[in-house]
């Protein structure tokens, strides 16, 4: 069985693009462009919470990282550096190989540089700390939405949560829609493209982790505005339903935009071929009589009760 510095020189030591000093001292040295601000996350994965035990290793290993780089999308940076600290229960070459080489395509894939970390034995964890960079004075906020902003999001949210609930058996998947629901699950595609074209356009963003209501809520919040939905093609009920506005670990974006700007945002749409599907509107800030922060209706203006915004780890 190797030791944890072979582990480490093995499977994670690759050669860096835009890094002085990577893996290999006690600490990296980076040199963050001119003009740009540094943007911080870091995001754990937990086995049994985030993850199915039997999960394939390369997809998790893609999607480890791949949460993370979402979090750069929302805030318009572009990643650049990545540390990895682990938790194995055993040094398993086979299932450390297949779990590095999905770790590094997405790494490949959205141009970052792995430049630390730690491993030790323990119940099965992936934490990563993700560096990104944006102008000085440009990364997107949840804070900054204005009453009368259009309200966006990007892609099919509800695809990942059902491809969650079929594996657990809480609903079947016809076989037309079911690869993607599991592509959605395994293989997120962080939207960086959009988070980049949105810098200096959107007046506010954040990535659909939790579910499109409970994320949506967050940038409310800062913002200290209410919204109202109107959500095309939105199911009749059911865990369809409940999966588009509640399911989470979609990672798509959802950003508010000013109204005059609609069609910014649709060659947007077309210049990344990404559907950006408009949602609802921003209107007046949260009251203090009780009224919700946020509504929804259906296409005929008849209201929808909201239930549980998303998922919540402590509850």
């Amino acid at each position: 069985m190797p030791a944890e510095f072979e582990l480490i020189n093995r499977y994670f030591r690759r050669p860096t693009r835009h890094t002085s000093l990577g893996v290999g001292d006690d600490g990296a040295i980076v040199r963050p462009s001119a003009g740009m601000e540094i943007v911080v996350s870091t995001d754990m994965l937990v086995a049994g919470t985030h993850f199915l035990p039997d999960t394939d290793p390369e997809n998790l290993g893609w999607k480890t990282l791949a949460v993370n780089v979402s979090d750069m999308a929302a805030m318009g940076a572009q990643p650049r550096w990545a540390l990895l600290a682990a938790a194995l229960p055993a040094a398993a070459e086979s299932w450390i190989a297949q779990f590095a080489h999905g770790f590094f395509a997405c790494a490949e894939a959205f141009g970052i540089d792995i430049i630390g970390g730690d491993t030790t034995q323990g119940p099965c964890n992936f934490c990563v700390t993700i560096f990104g960079e944006a102008p000085a004075g440009q990364a997107l906020l949840r804070s900054g939405a204005c009453i009368g902003d259009d309200i966006w999001v990007s892609g099919q949210p509800g695809q990942a949560a059902l491809g969650l609930a079929h594996l657990q058996g809480r609903h079947v998947l016809d076989e037309a829609v079911r690869e993607n629901c599991l592509i959605a699950l395994h293989r997120p595609q962080p939207r960086v493209a959009l988070g980049l074209a949105l810098r200096g356009l959107a007046s506010a963003a954040i990535d659909v982790s939790d579910g499109l209501l409970a994320d949506l809520d967050h940038i409310l919040e800062a913002s200290k505005v209410s919204a109202h939905l109107r959500i095309p093609r939105l199911p009749s009920a059911g865990i369809e339903r409940d999966c588009l506005l509640a399911g989470g670990d979609d990672y798509e974006l959802i950003f508010t935009a000013p109204a005059a700007r609609r069609a910014e945002v649709e060659a947007i749409s077309a210049r990344l071929s990404l559907t950006l599907t408009r949602i609802g509107a921003v209107h007046g800030g949260i009251r203090g009589n009780g009224s919700p922060r946020l509504t929804l209706t259906d296409t005929g203006n008849r209201p929808i009760e909201i239930g549980p915004l998303g998922y919540e780890h402590f509850r």
